[in-house]
């Protein structure tokens, strides 16, 4: 058992030198990108809750 926690360990080590990390600026800019898209669904989704809400008021009053 504990060999193979062992191998698993060295495994996932090797495993993690072969990834490419993301340079600060990349990290930057794509944490920019998806605060940016999360604001212009927030928008929109409020657009169309407020637009459905005023059209169900003309029904219902």
């Amino acid at each position: 058992m504990a060999n193979k926690l062992v191998e698993y360990i060295k495994e996932s080590k090797a495993e993690l030198k072969k990834v490419v990390w993301p340079t600060k600026p990349q990290v930057r800019n794509h944490t920019i990108m998806v605060i940016g898209i999360s604001l212009a669904v927030a928008a929109f989704l409020g657009a169309v809750d407020l637009g459905l809400n005023k059209l169900l008021e003309l029904f219902v009053y």
